[in-house]
């Protein structure tokens, strides 16, 4: 069997042009404000990629870039004043911070109604509930993925192999909502591999590469590899062990080009829900 390649940046791409084409008919241009701290490269890169994909899709995008010696009260003060800026509709602080910046106590003090990552734990209360939210974006991107492939969800078996706050979790409840019965497992679930070959959607979501080999993989299962990994020689590659996957599989993601793409688009999108939400009040 050769698997049906999930192509996210075709995906992501329509995804962008519909955003696009919905912020072409507001009165208004939502504003989506980065806050970066420090000199992080891989931050860096991501920050600027995600400015070109919101200018390509209407929305105006602001990098507050402040230097790594940014203390947490001030991290906190510059967020609380986003918050009370009518003119900002999204608020994303990139991750990873600074060692003496608790991430917990930034993320609690964005306000959830701008919180367009979606980590602000009243909008994660809201995900559990099965309640309208702000959620994560890649969890976000990985139900449009299986939408635009054509994968059942209800009643099917997933597995989610992570238990992230970010990952993990939302997406165990993202499934959930769409009626599947989710298994979370983890570097403590005892014998894995059997545990991920009960599965009809395995979403590895770990950050081990090429964790997930051929025998983890139930024929026909359907594949989603949210991990990026760069190897010792530079390359890039995922949680799960592509070329081998991909002979058992129904269906797979590849690294890149598959989960990645669809992050950013989501992003945009919570950003003009947000937007949206806030001016209709």
């Amino acid at each position: 069997m050769t698997a049906k390649i999930i192509d996210g940046r075709t995906i992501a791409a329509s995804l962008r042009d519909e955003i696009a084409a919905r912020t072409a008919r507001l009165s208004y241009r939502p504003v989506l404000v980065v806050v970066l701290v420090g000199q992080n490269p891989a931050s860096s890169i991501y920050v600027r990629n995600k400015g070109r994909a919101a200018a390509a899709a209407g929305i105006d995008s602001r990098t507050l870039a402040l230097p790594e010696s940014t203390t947490e009260a001030e991290l906190i003060a510059i967020v609380e004043g986003l918050n009370a800026d009518p003119a900002v509709d999204g608020i994303l602080v990139q991750l990873p911070l600074p060692p003496d910046v608790r991430n917990s106590a930034v993320i609690e003090a964005i306000d959830p109604a701008k919180d367009v990552d979606g980590f602000h734990p009243l909008n994660v209360g809201r995900l559990v509930d099965g309640l309208p939210s702000l959620a994560p974006c890649t969890p976000r991107g990985v139900m449009k993925l299986l939408d635009a492939a054509a994968i059942p969800i209800s009643g099917a078996r997933a597995v989610v192999l992570g238990r992230s706050a970010i990952v993990g979790k939302p997406m165990a409840s993202l499934l959930l909502g769409a009626d599947a019965t989710v298994t979370i497992a983890h570097s403590r679930t005892r014998n894995l591999d059997a545990e991920c070959r009960r599965a009809d959607i395995l979403v590895a979501a770990v950050g081990r590469p090429e964790l997930v080999r051929r025998d983890w993989i139930a024929p026909g299962a359907t594949v989603i590899d949210v991990g990026i990994n760069r190897l010792p020689n530079g390359q890039l590659a995922g949680d799960v062990a592509f070329a081998e996957c991909a002979e058992v599989a129904g269906a797979i993601t590849p690294v890149p080009g598959g989960v990645g793409p669809m992050t950013i688009a989501c992003l945009l999108e919570n950003t003009l829900e947000a937007a949206a939400a806030r001016r209709a009040r």
